[in-house]
């Protein structure tokens, strides 16, 4: 993971210019959203734009998902076909990591979303991606999981099998050559 948080003007380039082809591409994903704004709300803020380069650095493929007006935000969810490639094969949290005595991962989901500067999906999130396309169909993604949940030890997934989005339990130490997580980004 990169310890800056900048990237050169030509990796800034190169990611407005995916950014842009991919949100030209999917335009089912965010009616009713430009482009135009959207980039404006980048331009001003170089952390949000290196979290968009972690997120795609990863294999998240960012793309915006909606606005919100209220709070004049634009969201950016992973939407790659299957988990990001990038994130894979770690533990939920530190505590669940920490907890392994042998074949510790590299790293944990919790962690490497903050060090990204992005947030886990919640599962009312992760729920709402699955309206805009199918996510997950051969592996799975950690979602946020609810602090009585992890007290007792579990953390949640979810993947979309056989049409519908489930959601399931695993020890937070648990880790899966296809399980990663998604993340969101407000700008």
């Amino acid at each position: 993971m990169t310890t800056k948080k900048n990237i050169t003007a030509k990796q800034r380039e190169e990611l407005l210019t995916t950014l842009k082809g991919r949100f030209e591409k999917n335009k089912a994903r965010h009616k009713d959203i430009t482009w135009d704004k959207v980039v404006i709300k980048l331009e001003g803020n170089r952390e949000k734009i290196w979290s968009l380069y972690e997120m795609e650095r990863t294999g998240g493929e960012p793309n915006v998902v909606a606005y919100n007006k209220k709070n004049d935000e634009y969201y950016f969810y992973d939407c790659s076909a299957e988990s990001p490639k990038g994130r894979r094969s770690i533990c939920y949290d530190r505590e669940g990591l920490d907890s392994r005595k042998e074949y510790k991962p590299e790293n944990n989901a919790v962690d490497m979303a903050a060090e990204m500067g992005i947030e886990l999906l919640t599962e009312k999130q992760y729920r709402e991606l699955q309206k805009i396309g199918e996510f997950d169909s051969k592996t799975s993604s950690w979602i946020k999981t609810p602090s009585e949940i992890r007290k007792l030890g579990g953390a949640l997934f979810a993947d979309f099998r056989y049409g519908a989005v489930f959601v399931y339990h695993n020890g937070a130490q648990s880790y899966y050559a296809a399980r990663a997580f998604r993340g969101l980004l407000r700008v």
